[in-house]
């Protein structure tokens, strides 16, 4: 295809550049550097004064478009086409690279066959890869320290990071981007962004190249979880419920143990004295009741003394009588009540004397064991074990 542009091209030339023509002309602008991305299109343009007789378009020192004062532009392939402006006496000749690849970046020539008229630039070439987060939408906790990684893939030359979180710049302190060769030419960019959330956000990675008229993004959403706080001051108040709520109970229960101590003793005291005047009366009362019936049984009370023997005290007789109080002093076989105090032990241990009281009816209707010390100390240890003490 060279060959043949060559072969076509080279005739024109040669025309072009004979001898006596007598025109002076010259380019009064040439081209600009150009930066596109690939697939795009290319444009250069070039800018002669009046009597030019031939412009020629060289790409990378190879002649692809000729453009003639008499017959226009001469095009070889699809892809180098050209546009053509008058404006004056200045003729302007407009390249057209299509489909502009990776490859294409070089050198870009518009020359008139003047010495020294040659002018150029610099075409550049460059690709926009993908730009990927691999999470699209992120949940996080309170004080909860992410890495969001950002991927750059395929790109010519290797892209600027940079992250934004709700329209404003992250500080560049707190990502790291590293670069890679990638394959066919291009290049891979990894930035990893370090952060601590306080609420929900959204993050932006950024990559920008100088052909992209505004930097690629991604975007990820960050949604900051607060149930965490929610739960640990909602556990932290159920905490100090809880062990309000056992200092209460344990308060009570010492309480309730105190009073069922106190009530207990005084119970066993007051039986006690109770029982011991009931014992009292029912021993008077029996013994009433005997000398009630023995005055109704009607028996000979050996000791009476008829009132007229009182007139004959002096009688030597009276020395002569029987004694008194052989049968009067016998005891009644039916009362078991004496008056003589027995001893016997109480509910506590201790040595008591009481008439006719038996120790284990000595306190009726309460238990003889409330009383005692093992008693007590099992009652402290149920309520501790239930109050948590």
């Amino acid at each position: 295809m060279e060959s043949f542009q060559k072969c076509i091209l080279l005739p024109l030339i040669l025309t072009a550049s004979l001898p006596g023509l007598g025109f002076c002309y010259s380019i009064t602008k040439g081209p600009e550097n150009a930066t596109v991305l690939a697939g795009s299109e290319a444009r250069f343009n070039c800018t002669v004064s009046a009597g030019w007789k031939v412009l020629i378009w060289l790409f990378k020192g190879s002649p692809v478009l000729t453009v003639l004062s008499s017959q226009g532009s001469v095009e070889t392939t699809e892809r180098f086409t050209s546009r053509n402006y008058s404006i004056g006496d200045e003729f302007t000749s407009e390249l057209i690279i299509h489909n502009t690849q990776l490859s294409d970046s070089g050198r870009i020539e518009c020359s008139i066959q003047q010495p020294s008229q040659n002018n150029f630039a610099f075409l550049s070439v460059q690709v926009n890869g993908s730009l990927l987060i691999k999470n699209s939408t992120l949940t996080v906790k309170d004080n909860q320290t992410i890495e969001i990684v950002c991927e750059a893939l395929g790109w010519a030359p290797a892209p600027d990071i940079a992250w934004m979180t709700n329209d404003s710049l992250v500080d560049k302190s707190s990502y790291v981007t590293q670069q890679s060769p990638g394959s066919h030419g291009l290049h891979n960019a990894l930035s990893t962004l370090t952060l601590t959330p306080r609420d929900t956000e959204v993050l932006t990675c950024l990559a920008d190249i100088e052909a992209l008229p505004s930097p690629q993004n991604a975007s990820v959403t960050l949604i900051f979880d607060n149930s965490a706080t929610e739960n640990y001051y909602s556990e932290d108040n159920r905490s100090t419920w809880v062990i309000v709520l056992a200092v209460v109970l344990s308060f009570l229960g010492i309480v309730l143990l105190v009073v069922i101590v106190v009530v207990a003793v005084r119970c066993c005291l007051k039986r006690r004295a109770s029982t011991y005047q009931n014992e009292i009366r029912k021993v008077s009362a029996e013994k009433k009741k005997g000398d009630l019936e023995d005055r109704q049984s009607g028996s000979e009370n050996l000791g009476y003394i008829p009132e007229e023997l009182w007139n004959t005290e002096q009688s030597p007789g009276l020395s002569s009588l029987p004694p008194m109080f052989s049968k009067f002093a016998g005891p009644d076989d039916n009362l078991h009540i004496s008056s003589v105090p027995k001893e016997h032990t109480d509910c506590r241990g201790h040595k008591k004397f009481s008439g006719s009281v038996r120790p284990d009816h000595e306190f009726p209707g309460l238990p003889a064991a409330w009383c005692m010390p093992s008693f007590c100390f099992a009652l402290l240890l149920v309520l501790s074990f239930v109050f948590g003490f």
